[in-house]
């Protein structure tokens, strides 16, 4: 049984297979310390190892913020002043940023609020991502003299397309939940009242299907998405599929299925 409370910035609930991870630094806009990153890798590592969990739910503590990004005062200061750890920095938080991506269940972004900056990235890296109408998403690097870091530019353009990237990046603007919807950056925007409602409907949905069908799913579709062409896809996909035949989830479900 894994011990999911000794966290320091984060909380880790795990309940009927489904798992929330909520932020908790509400008086920040729950901004990713460092502090708050490294809880979130343990958290998605020992979630690895727990194949009970059939979803995942990243969000925020309150109504104002999904996650307003960085600490921008860890970055404040002439260059010379950061040592050759702030490389090792960025790559571990590229390496945390992924997590969800590469969790063997589904993540869904719960998103409250603002969605900022890396805020943003890590919500990007997420399966799903759900918005109350009032979220803003913005990128607003270029404001500070910065670049987006995390593989982020490369997320954004599979996500919502080179030019709209660019625009997002370039202007430091925010967009509304409706113009993420309307690019694809987000799956769904809903009144507050109705977003956890909106967030368990989906969690239900995956629990009433072939739970380790949907995690080979995601196998699949991202083995797809990191392909070089059609034909290394689906030789993947291939492999993956034959994986799942041979399981008994399949056997019971189609023999249901006929039954019925």
């Amino acid at each position: 049984m894994v011990d999911y409370s000794a966290y320091e910035s984060i909380t880790v609930d795990v309940r009927e297979g489904v798992a929330t991870i909520e932020f908790h630094r509400p008086e920040v806009y729950n901004a990713l310390s460092t502090e708050v990153m490294l809880d979130l890798s343990r958290a998605f590592d020992e979630l690895q190892l727990d194949r009970s969990v059939d979803a995942v739910v990243v969000t925020g503590e309150g109504e104002d913020a999904f996650s307003a990004g960085a600490d921008i005062a860890q970055y404040a200061g002439p260059s010379e002043e950061h040592d050759p750890r702030q490389r090792d920095r960025q790559n571990l938080f590229y390496d945390i940023y992924r997590k969800p991506y590469d969790l063997h269940a589904p993540v869904i972004a719960k998103i409250n609020g603002y969605c900022v900056g890396g805020g943003l990235i890590l919500a990007m890296y997420c399966d799903l991502r759900i918005a109350v109408e009032g979220a803003k998403f913005g990128v607003p690097t270029a404001n500070i003299g910065q670049i987006p870091t995390g593989g982020s530019t490369y997320r954004a353009v599979e996500l919502v397309g080179e030019a709209k990237a660019k625009e997002l990046v370039f202007t430091a603007g925010m967009v509304d939940a409706a113009e993420a919807h309307r690019i694809g950056l987000v799956n769904r925007v809903v009144p507050r009242e109705r977003l956890d409602a909106a967030v368990d409907d989906v969690i239900g949905a995956i629990q009433d299907t072939g739970r380790l069908a949907v995690k080979n799913s995601k196998r699949a579709i991202n083995e797809s998405v990191g392909s070089p062409d059609l034909e290394t896809a689906r030789a993947v996909e291939e492999e993956i599929w034959w994986e799942q035949f041979a399981t008994g989830e399949r056997e019971r479900l189609v023999d249901e299925f006929n039954e019925g």
